[in-house]
């Protein structure tokens, strides 16, 4: 028998690298020169980084001078979060690790049971710590739920009471269409891997006006924001992902269509299973759901066998799988967020591919609903 073909549904970890994206970074490798030398190798590469950061920067709106290339999303966090002369940080509860440990003192601001972040308690944290131009950290889409912040809306308390706001939207590039003014941030992170770039490129956004400090200090790159010769071929890949995200945007009501399916064919399997966050706008892309009774690391390594891949939680964590801290900031018990697992869609994924994955729950749960009974 033709063994079934492997599904990967663990996008938010990250995404398959595009064709294009590899074409680019493979032809970029081949350009040779440092892109501060001023001979045409060095000139060469120049260009090709200018090219991409222009790339990236449309992707949220903003002007290409306010693009800080980086190794990744964590380094944008941490420079967001550390280099912001700032007096006070308040993060919200859900924020990804390379936010909440970039700010172990930080204030947080507590969330409702659908993930969303207390505007009112945000604004009373402000009042009580603001004071000497305080920072707000707050996602824009949660990395394991999916849920959509009230980010524009944080930003206007933030400024009211002088403090500024710096969002994660590492998660939501790609998937929602991000502007920044708009949101009114004031510093913005991405990430290329999850666009379907390459590992190890990211960005901050700064805006104007807003003055950063480099975490690692040497050369003028990055307009002294970040020194090191610059990651060409990732750079590269990441412009040529930023620009696919943005066409890709048309698909994701398609994607949306393909979780509804999944999330209907799991309510009929178990109508008490919790999907987390369902009730509150969500990416297209991702649910959060708990099997009752079956551990979240019984259920990846079942799906692994079963030729599925899906997560427990976030993927930054050594590997290492522990009941989900959003999911308890949500008010979910231990024992049942330690229940709950992540499924992440990309473009390539299919409505047979989204049935065969409930198949799959289903068998899982009734086998362990046997297994108990016995």
């Amino acid at each position: 028998m033709t063994p079934q073909r492997a599904i990967y549904l663990d996008h938010n970890a990250t995404a398959p690298v595009l064709p294009d994206v590899a074409a680019a970074v493979a032809g970029a490798l081949e350009l040779g020169g440092n892109p501060s030398s001023v001979h045409r190798f060095g000139r060469a590469s120049r260009q090709a980084v200018d090219r991409a950061r222009a790339a990236v920067a449309a992707l949220v709106g903003v002007p290409g001078t306010w693009v800080v290339f980086t190794s990744g999303g964590t380094e944008a966090n941490n420079l967001a979060l550390t280099g912001v002369a700032a007096g006070r940080v308040l993060v919200s509860a859900i924020e990804h690790d390379s936010v909440l440990r970039a700010a172990p003192d930080a204030v947080r601001v507590a969330v409702d049971r659908n993930g969303v972040v207390d505007l009112a308690a945000l604004d009373a944290s402000l009042a009580q710590h603001g004071g000497d131009r305080a920072l707000v950290s707050l996602m824009l889409a949660n990395n394991e739920t999916g849920v959509i912040q009230p980010v524009a809306e944080a930003a206007a308390i933030a400024h009211r009471r002088g403090a500024l706001l710096h969002c994660d939207a590492v998660q939501a590039a790609g998937r929602i269409a991000i502007d920044m003014g708009a949101l009114g941030a004031d510093l913005l992170t991405l990430s290329a891997h999850k666009l379907g770039g390459p590992t190890g490129a990211g960005a901050l956004a700064v805006r104007d006006g807003v003055q950063v400090t480099a975490m690692l200090r040497g050369g003028g790159q990055e307009s002294w924001r970040r020194a090191g010769t610059e990651n060409v071929a990732g750079i590269v890949g990441f412009g040529v992902a930023a620009e696919a995200a943005q066409q890709g945007l048309a698909r994701m009501a398609d994607i949306a269509a393909l979780r509804d399916e999944i999330e209907r064919g799991i309510r009929d399997i178990a109508p008490q299973a919790p999907i987390y966050g369902s009730a509150a706008r969500r990416i297209a892309n991702t649910t959060c759901v708990g099997m009752p009774g079956v551990k979240g690391e019984t259920q990846v390594m079942a799906f692994d066998l079963a030729g599925i891949a899906v997560s427990a939680g976030a993927a930054c964590s050594s590997g290492k799988v522990a009941p989900s801290a959003v999911l308890g900031a949500m008010g979910a018990g231990a024992s049942a967020a330690a229940e709950a697992i992540r499924v992440s869609l990309g473009r390539g994924n299919t409505a047979e591919e989204a049935k065969r994955f409930v198949a799959e729950w289903k068998t899982l749960y009734d086998r362990t609903r046997r297994l108990k009974a016995a």
